[in-house]
């Protein structure tokens, strides 16, 4: 090779081994996360679009929306809430509900607002047995199903009750051996998961790719209520560097307790996910 052409060319990968990193970074640094909506539940209620607006200019880009008591989109309709989600740069991912006789009216709601999941937000369980899980998961599979129907995913959220056990065995591990991947997709809620006394990483290895939408919430484990991130026992470091495994499409924050305002404690909770 001639000296000038080594010249040049070893200028020009120079200047890549340079320029390479902080691409990488970038990269990496661009994770879209989003908020349950309940975070702000008194502040939907009174101020749908204002609340959003604020929502939107901290970075969130994803939400989650949680019945209230002026419906699933917080007195919108599910094309207005749908607009205004656009309008901010935001998309409305997924929505908690109830698994109840109005189900068909809540999927038809789903399907106008252009959400991806429907999540049932609790167990509709007649009681902490073996017996009466599997007859959930039964009624998981057939929602599923009529969500599937309509292009929407099905979903649950756990709480902690879920982890109690009946004959040796966990309840939430009766759930997930006996709903059909395809069809229940689930939302694993961290927080609560290491407030029963259990390690998430645990069900990420023994369910791989299960837990296509998270909810990131750290816990007071004094208390048992939520706080904010790196204030309470959820590691939240070991949490992100173990998404794969997990299957997570979609991290959502969510917070019920605050240390003074909903706002000011999500100000917070993205600085922290920023500078991990």
């Amino acid at each position: 090779m001639k000296r000038r052409n080594f010249l040049v060319r070893s200028s020009l990968f120079s200047a890549g081994t340079v320029l390479l990193p902080s691409f990488s970074f970038a990269s990496e640094t661009s994770q879209r996360f989003g908020v349950q909506l309940y975070s702000f539940r008194d502040e939907m209620a009174k101020n749908p679009l204002g609340t959003l607006e604020q929502i939107a200019s901290i970075g969130i880009k994803e939400i989650e929306s949680a019945k209230s008591s002026k419906g699933h989109y917080y007195g919108l309709s599910p094309k207005s809430m749908k607009q205004a989600c656009e309008d901010l740069g935001l998309k409305l991912v997924s929505g908690h509900v109830h698994l109840d006789s109005d189900f068909d009216r809540t999927m038809e709601e789903a399907a106008a607002s252009g959400q991806d999941y429907l999540i049932c937000s609790s167990m509709p369980s007649d009681g902490q047995t073996i017996e009466n899980y599997k007859k959930v998961a039964e009624e998981f599979n057939k929602a599923g199903e009529a969500c599937q129907k309509m292009g929407i995913k099905f979903g649950y959220h756990n709480h902690e009750y879920e982890f109690e056990s009946d004959q040796g065995k966990v309840l939430y591990d009766v759930l997930m051996d006996h709903t059909d991947p395809a069809l229940v997709h689930m939302e694993l809620d961290l927080g609560w998961v290491v407030v029963a006394g259990k390690d998430p990483l645990d069900y990420f290895k023994k369910y791989p790719g299960r837990f296509p939408l998270w909810h990131l919430k750290d816990m007071n484990m004094t208390e048992k209520e939520s706080t904010e991130f790196g204030k309470g026992g959820l590691d939240i470091q070991a949490m992100m560097n173990h998404q794969e495994a997990s299957g997570v499409k979609h991290i959502l924050i969510e917070q019920e307790e605050y240390a003074s305002t909903p706002l000011e404690s999500m100000k917070h909770n993205m600085d922290f996910l920023n500078n991990l």
